[in-house]
């Protein structure tokens, strides 16, 4: 393909239907695009992120992978790696690994085939942590439009936390609460513009508390995404609220997390944290793909 010809693919993500998921614009031969063309051309895309394939850099790569929100670069995200990964086994990709280098290091990812389903699984490639106290709970749920009564409180409240983007989790009482909630930008500017945590990951438990499935949604105005669908960089970091409140110390922690509903685009997130002695040693989040668009973009000069 020429120089100022490039082919791009559109996946779904996180979905095994075609317009549920995750949208994703993925360019699978990107090595001689500038940062400039690969920040227009997300800008142009105007999907929650791009992707940009290049070669290996160092050692221990399988490829390079830059990823664009249509406003910055982001220096790891969860769908554009599961859209790759499962883009480039479809392309006939033959290991049951690759490893994407990304601004955040090596990011290891793992397919897996069940019957006619093939996913993929990204390592956490920065184990979870968590940050600072989370701010009031009234200025959260003056932030969300909701009763401070909605916020779940004690044990179970509010915690920022990060694998390399950081969240503020505000987990809330059910899902109707949780269809409920609108984000104040002007709050927002406010109390998170400048914080530790500034991406709203808003959660609540479909059994109650104590139980491993959730739904969630993710406002995100610092990185140009007003609420995306399915959100792999929250749900990599999420294990560090959710196993220490379980009392969860050893084994293997599987969570599933329900998204994109309300945007017309459900999203399911699949989450295996490994503990030891109460530490979290491994992080995977796992997903489905559906390719539903090709075509050649032309380049800027």
């Amino acid at each position: 393909m020429s120089r100022n010809r490039r082919r791009y693919l559109v996946l779904d993500v996180f979905t095994d239907r075609p317009y549920g998921g995750n949208p994703l614009a993925l360019l699978p031969e990107a090595e001689g695009l500038s940062t400039t063309h690969m920040q227009q051309i997300a800008r142009e895309f105007n999907l929650s992120e791009t992707a940009f394939i290049r070669p290996p850099r160092d050692r221990g790569e399988t490829h390079r992978l830059r990823i664009f929100t249509p406003t910055q670069e982001l220096p790891f995200a969860g769908h554009p790696t599961i859209g790759a990964a499962l883009a480039l086994a479809d392309a006939g990709w033959d290991s049951p690994e690759l490893v994407f280098g990304q601004a955040i290091g090596p990011v290891r990812v793992s397919l897996r085939q069940q019957k006619d389903r093939r996913s993929a699984w990204l390592w956490a490639a920065k184990l979870p942590e968590v940050g600072p106290p989370a701010p009031p709970t009234a200025a959260l749920s003056a932030l969300l439009g909701l009763r401070p009564t909605d916020i779940l409180a004690g044990d179970w409240g509010p915690a920022a936390v990060s694998a390399g983007i950081p969240y503020l989790v505000i987990p809330v009482r059910d899902a109707d609460v949780l269809a409920r909630a609108e984000l104040d930008l002007q709050r927002w500017k406010e109390i998170l513009k400048g914080w530790w945590a500034n991406q709203v990951y808003v959660v609540a438990p479909m059994d109650g508390p104590g139980g491993t499935r959730y739904r969630a949604r993710m406002f995100g105005p610092a990185i140009g995404i007003p609420e995306d669908p399915a959100t792999g960089s929250a749900a990599t970091a999420f294990p560090a609220w959710l196993a220490p409140r379980l009392g969860t110390t050893d084994g293997i922690l599987t969570v599933t997390i329900e998204q994109g509903a309300g945007l017309g685009r459900p999203s399911t997130l699949m989450i295996e944290a490994e503990l030891d002695d109460g530490d979290l040693v491994a992080v995977r989040v796992g997903g489905t793909a559906v390719a539903i668009a090709e075509g050649t973009l032309r380049i800027p000069d």
